[in-house]
């Protein structure tokens, strides 16, 4: 018989980009399980087809062939592949004995921001948390986020109330220590930031921008403003008592749901912006304009992000920002900073509205530094002398997931030499990188291209409401297990289970428990509807059935489901924002919180750094649109083009410390030094230098090829992984004083 070629035929598939807070809809081209294109998915109700760099190299990611696919023990000091029975088994005969000896608190976990993507590892994590039953919880949370999780739970009674810009009816935007043309929001999810801010000002809308660096998003404001590196709370605090001496302060529709003003009032009458101005840097004139312009403006906001909370001061930068928007009578008003009303997993949906139970912080503190716990975990920054420390409670076994801390967090030397003392290391992850590579046991987890997703965090602050679900792009190898799989065998190890038992069963019982929780006297017949279904899927079906805009279970007909959004690759779209104070309040006293006690105790901080020195040289990070996570640096697309690990300095402060544009520089702090090249740039402000967070790519151990060949240099090296913020735990990644010298 004659053979006859028979083409192989092509598919559309859609998928959220798992790479960053954007979250745009891609839209990719599959022949024979690859992927043959990436582009943005112009129908995608939230993001409109806007993509960067980072959701095209979703293909990269896939096709790595450093990314790990099965798993890792080490023997002898060398990594060798396993079968995942074997992986399990060496867990199951290593972990419980140390647990069994030392106690649960002996094992420490840790978890890294890719996780906020991948669902399973999201929604599972506190399984495995509550079998582990170890109060030693790290996370990356306090290397980035913290302060305003701790500032929001505080003001508004949940850590994930974040009041973000309504950019499509703002008329005046005051952008802080943040750079959203690059990150397309950080706590605000808002695709396209470039094109919605252009439309903004289109309409005839202003953006002003305060930050150390002339960033691309200052560069397309009407206005850049410098400001000394961690000094922003002087600026802050100067324009609140501006509001009240200048009698700016309108409360507008939320004024009766606010406690506290006068408390801020008394609080701030010593900052006066004259005061204020030589500590941050900007005149006393330019801090009053910009107040006068927030209270005379009918529709505008202020955000802040990184800068604003990488920096000893976190928590209260975190905190002013509201002040300001609540004060001149933005916050929760159109065009203002509004409230995402998510349609699942948003507890500022849940239970009864207008009122709660609120936050609780330090309820323990950190064995060896007495550090307070914030939303359940210690600062990162204290792991390695919980490892190191002799003692009760001491951290001897340790489980990371999609983290690389050894790299993100301060001194990573001292942490990598803690890893090598532990007595067990698991991770989950994709990579062996600069972490993983002290793992004894390595569990790979899945290409996001063969996995579900529904982003959980992500809608509860985004520029606008909707639903969006992602199906498997292509099929998994069968035999490797989802990642909440993957946890649910790790929890039971720890349990005593063993390596063998049935997580089908243990996820039948364990949703069982939480639908009683939920359901009360209705629980057997959800649990019925929901009998289809299982693991990540049904837990999502359930949020969407039961949360603000679902069918709820047959009540509520026209309402959201799952099979409604698998139904809809582009999504649902759930409108702009909308005013929610008061039902969207978990405060106790049903109000928003405008002076909480711990804030206003921690102004005492700030009126002892009023008289301190500025240092000659100070470094700060910087955001790269290719450049969000380490790992970013192994995928050829992202990794390509000119080199961008470089030192950012200002000719003026170059020629003063004598260094070379292209040359390099020893940047020393703290005893500990790190080499990198130099760039000129008048984009930067005299006595600051900046360089990219998560380069570093030179330890030995590692896999990941691409990012070897050009290592960079790692900020974290020389930075003190005891400073932080004292209330929230936070590292100080910004306005380190650092000394440079010229290398020949």
């Amino acid at each position: 018989m004659p053979s006859h070629n028979i083409a192989s035929t092509e598919t559309i598939a859609h998928r959220i980009c798992p790479l960053c807070e954007a979250c745009c809809g891609l839209e990719l081209r599959v022949r024979d399980n690859q992927v043959i294109g990436i582009r943005g998915h112009a129908e995608d109700v939230f993001s409109r087809g806007y993509i960067c760099p980072k959701g095209a190299s979703l293909k990269d990611l896939h096709d790595d062939p450093d990314r790990l696919r099965t798993p890792l023990i080490k023997r002898d000091g060398r990594f060798v592949q396993a079968s995942w029975e074997d992986a399990f088994d060496e867990i199951a005969r290593r972990l419980p004995p140390i647990m069994q000896a030392h106690g649960n608190d002996a094992v420490a976990s840790v978890i890294g921001n890719p996780s906020a993507h991948k669902i399973g590892l999201l929604m599972y994590f506190s399984r495995l948390g509550k079998a582990l039953g170890s109060r030693n919880f790290f996370s990356a949370s306090t290397l980035d986020q913290m302060p305003k999780q701790l500032s929001c739970g505080l003001m508004f009674g949940n850590w994930l109330s974040f009041p973000v810009p309504d950019i499509e009816r703002t008329e005046f935007l005051l952008i802080i220590g943040a750079n959203p043309i690059v990150s397309n929001g950080s706590l605000w999810t808002v695709p396209d930031y470039r094109g919605k801010a252009k439309a903004m000002r289109a309409r005839g809308g202003r953006i002003a921008v305060i930050d150390p660096r002339r960033t691309e998003t200052a560069a397309a404001a009407d206005e850049h403003h410098f400001i000394r590196p961690g000094t922003d709370v002087f600026l802050l605090l100067g324009m609140v008592h501006a509001l009240f001496d200048e009698q700016l302060v309108r409360l507008g529709r939320i004024a009766d749901h606010l406690n506290g003003v006068e408390a801020v009032r008394s609080a701030v009458q010593d900052f006066t912006p004259e005061l204020m101005a030589p500590r941050c840097g900007i005149d006393a004139a330019t801090i009053r304009a910009l107040a006068r312009r927030l209270a005379a403006t009918e529709r505008a906001a202020v955000y802040g992000r990184m800068g604003t909370c990488t920096q000893e001061y976190g928590t209260l930068c975190s905190w002013l920002i509201d002040v300001l928007n609540a004060l001149t009578g933005h916050l929760d008003q159109e065009g203002g900073a509004m409230f995402a009303k998510a349609p699942a997993f948003a507890a500022n949906t849940m239970g009864k509205p207008g009122i709660g139970k609120g936050v609780t912080t330090g309820r323990r503190k950190s064995r060896v530094s007495g550090a307070p716990e914030v939303m359940g975990e210690f600062p990162i920054v204290c792991l390695a002398e919980e490892i190191e420390t002799p003692g009760e409670g001491q951290v001897r076994a340790l489980i990371t997931i999609a983290g690389n801390p050894v790299l993100s967090a301060p001194n990573g030397g001292r942490l990598s030499a803690a890893l090598d003392s532990l007595e067990f290391m698991v991770s989950v992850d994709i990579y062996l990188n600069e972490t993983t590579r002290h793992a004894d046991v390595i569990l790979p987890g899945l290409s996001p291209l063969e996995d579900l997703h529904y982003d959980m965090a992500f809608p509860q602050f985004s520029y606008r409401n909707h639903a969006r679900y992602s199906e498997p792009v292509l099929q998994r190898d069968p035999s490797h297990p989802p990642e909440w799989q993957i946890l649910l065998r790790l929890a039971a190890i720890a349990q005593g289970r063993g390596a063998g038992a049935d997580v089908h069963a243990m996820d039948d019982a364990l949703f069982a428990e939480d639908v009683r929780r939920l359901a009360g006297e209705h629980a057997d017949a959800v649990i019925s509807a929901l009998s289809h279904l299982n693991g990540p899927e049904r837990q999502i079906d359930l949020a969407l059935r039961m949360g603000p805009y679902g069918d709820q279970f047959g009540r509520n007909p026209g309402g959201i489901n799952l099979q409604k959004l698998k139904a809809a690759p582009a999504g649902i779209d759930l409108g702009p924002l909308q005013p929610r104070i008061p039902e969207m309040l978990r405060t106790p006293s049903g109000k928003v919180e405008l002076a909480p006690e711990i804030l206003l105790e921690d102004l005492s901080r700030v009126r002892g750094a009023l008289a301190q020195a500025v240092p000659p040289l100070v470094i700060i990070g910087r955001r790269q649109v290719r450049s969000c996570n380490s790992w970013m640096h192994n995928l050829p697309m992202l990794a390509k083009g000119p080199y961008r690990c470089t030192a950012l300095i200002h000719p003026q402060d170059a020629q003063k410390f004598g260094l070379r544009d292209g040359g390099k520089v020893r940047i020393g702090s703290g005893g500990r030094t790190i080499e990198a090249v130099v760039e000129f740039s008048e984009d930067m402000m005299p006595g600051v230098l900046s360089l990219p967070h998560g380069w570093g790519h030179d330890m030995p151990g590692t896999r990941m090829a691409v990012a070897a060949e050009r290592p960079g240099s790692n900020l974290n090296a020389v930075l003190d992984e005891s400073r932080r913020d004292p209330l929230s735990g936070n590292a100080v990644l910004s306005g380190v004083a650092v000394e440079v010298t010229a290398i020949a």
